[in-house]
């Protein structure tokens, strides 16, 4: 019987997270275009990684599977129905990106009209995760789908979870978001509360980080948000508009929804404040006295 060929893949959106996630795959032996928003960022990315930058949807026509990281809910939409004109059937296409339930199953009805599979797969791991290959997968899709779509993934994936139906991958990370938009705005009340009774972060840390405090955030900035350095892993901006997808989510579920709000209020403060392309670490300097 004969083994499964690898898929000839593509990727669209060169962003933080896209180019590390798209450089596991030129390594794999996976990747043969790329695209981005910015055609010079792609044209970049391809001459470095030795593949080709797509200047039409027609340059992903021999992809066996195309995955998306871009920004918004209409680039999906947008970059859905160019790829929809081109891929065979039997093709599938992966979003990574954080959107609307509705987005995701939009997406999967206009590519099963083409015979097209569809998965959406948010992550989480943040720029370290997916420099480091280590991001946590949350799949919707059906399984067939997600299995032409798994050795792609495995590249960048720690692990890889199928979570359901179309838009399941979105739930389980509006699910995620509002964890870690709570943890976030605990960790930075602590450290400033820690700053302003002049605690040691160099015994300080370590010694939350050994107990039942410990988390993600305060282990991967802890030390950089109190020397004040906020360069983004993942930004301010984007964490807001995650969650204001998370609240709409919320509302029309019919749950309270304290954490997201305040959490929500934080990071659109932090943009009116021009820290919208900081890290959501930055979160702390609301949170010392004024």
């Amino acid at each position: 019987m004969n083994e499964p060929q690898p898929p000839r893949c593509g990727f669209i959106g060169l962003g933080a997270m896209g180019a590390p996630m798209a450089g596991h795959l030129q390594k794999a032996g996976l990747l043969r275009v790329v695209a981005n928003r910015s055609q010079h960022k792609a044209e970049q990315f391809a001459a470095e990684h030795a593949v080709a930058a797509a200047h039409a949807p027609a340059d992903f026509a021999e992809c066996d599977l195309v995955l998306l990281c871009v920004g918004i809910d209409q680039d999906v939409l947008d970059n859905v129905e160019q790829l929809a004109a081109v891929l065979r059937p039997g093709s599938v296409v992966v979003d990574h990106s954080t959107v609307a339930m509705q987005t995701a199953t939009r997406a999967a009805e206009r590519l099963g009209q083409r015979g097209i599979g569809f998965v959406d797969a948010p992550v989480s791991g943040g720029v370290e995760g997916a420099r480091n290959g280590k991001l946590s997968v949350m799949a919707g899709g059906e399984l067939q789908d997600l299995a032409v779509a798994r050795p792609a993934l495995a590249c960048y994936a720690a692990r890889i979870s199928h979570m359901g139906a179309v838009g399941a991958g979105q739930a389980t990370k509006a699910v995620n978001q509002i964890l870690v938009a709570g943890i976030n705005e605990a960790v930075c009340e602590g450290l400033a509360f820690a700053e302003k009774l002049g605690l040691q972060p160099e015994t300080l840390l370590p010694t939350l980080m050994a107990g039942a405090a410990s988390n993600w955030f305060l282990d991967k900035r802890g030390v950089t948000m109190l020397n004040n350095q906020f360069a983004p892993g993942f930004k301010c901006a984007h964490m807001a508009k995650d969650l204001r997808i998370v609240r709409s989510m919320a509302q029309q579920a019919g749950i309270e929804h304290p954490a997201i709000d305040l959490a929500l209020a934080d990071y659109e403060r932090l943009e009116r404040d021009g820290l919208g392309d900081a890290d959501t670490s930055a979160l702390i300097t609301l949170k010392r006295p004024r």
